[in-house]
């Protein structure tokens, strides 16, 4: 596979098979996509591979978290507001995931359901927690771990996988630190659904868009 067809490839995966994905590829995946730059050579992430009873668990309590109102506390808060050229394109992509998914947009018994399922992990097999040193200075960490999860992503698809990254993965940190063993030293930042997409779901099949170079792009 070539690196473009790659990378214009790549989607967010929203339905997932029920197809375990071995944990060999896993790690044979990491160990591919370590090889990304970061600051200094730092390297500053850890990975927690969940798998099994253990992301069945952790899919049911978060779940129930979310669908009883408990506030969501992350290590690294979400934002509040985005710039209106943001908030846009965020409704758009939602607006596009609900109309694969036939959920009208009164249809609010729908739209709680679907939520809830984001927030266990759309029921992927697999999922990758990406932590660093609370000590570390978040924004170069971070910037870091993004270029680690891009590489990540990229070499899981090339192997026939899915992946979402998920900020719904990491919104109760107590919940992640009790059951997945994080200590509290460990900033949890994001996590990444794994497994075998299904390609024929309507909500893995809606058209994307990205901005248009002049958007970004300045002389």
């Amino acid at each position: 596979m070539e690196l473009k067809e790659a990378i214009l490839g790549r989607r967010s995966i929203r339905q997932f098979l029920a197809k375990q994905v071995p944990e060999k590829t896993i790690k044979e995946i990491l160990k591919e996509a370590v090889w990304c730059p970061s600051w200094g050579n730092t390297q500053p992430w850890e990975v927690k591979i969940v798998t099994g009873p253990v992301l069945e668990q952790l899919k049911k309590e978060n779940k129930e978290a979310i669908v009883s109102g408990k506030d969501p506390a992350p290590d690294i808060p979400m934002p509040e507001n985005w710039p209106v050229p943001m908030k846009k394109r965020y409704a758009n992509v939602g607006k596009r995931v609900f109309d694969s998914l036939s959920i009208a947009r009164n249809d609010k018994k729908g739209r709680r359901e679907h939520y809830a399922d984001m927030f266990a992990f759309f029921d992927a097999p697999a999922l990758l927690l990406f932590t660093t040193d609370k000590r570390l200075a978040v924004e170069y960490s971070l910037l870091d771990i993004g270029i680690f999860i891009q590489n990540f992503c990229l070499l899981a698809y090339e192997r026939q996988l899915g992946t979402c990254v998920m900020a719904a993965a990491i919104h109760f940190p107590e919940i992640l630190r009790r059951l997945c063993s994080i200590p509290d030293d460990q900033r949890i930042v994001i996590g990444i659904a794994l497994g075998y997409p299904d390609k024929k779901h309507p909500v893995n099949q809606f058209e994307r868009e990205r901005i248009p170079l002049e958007d970004f792009v300045r002389e």
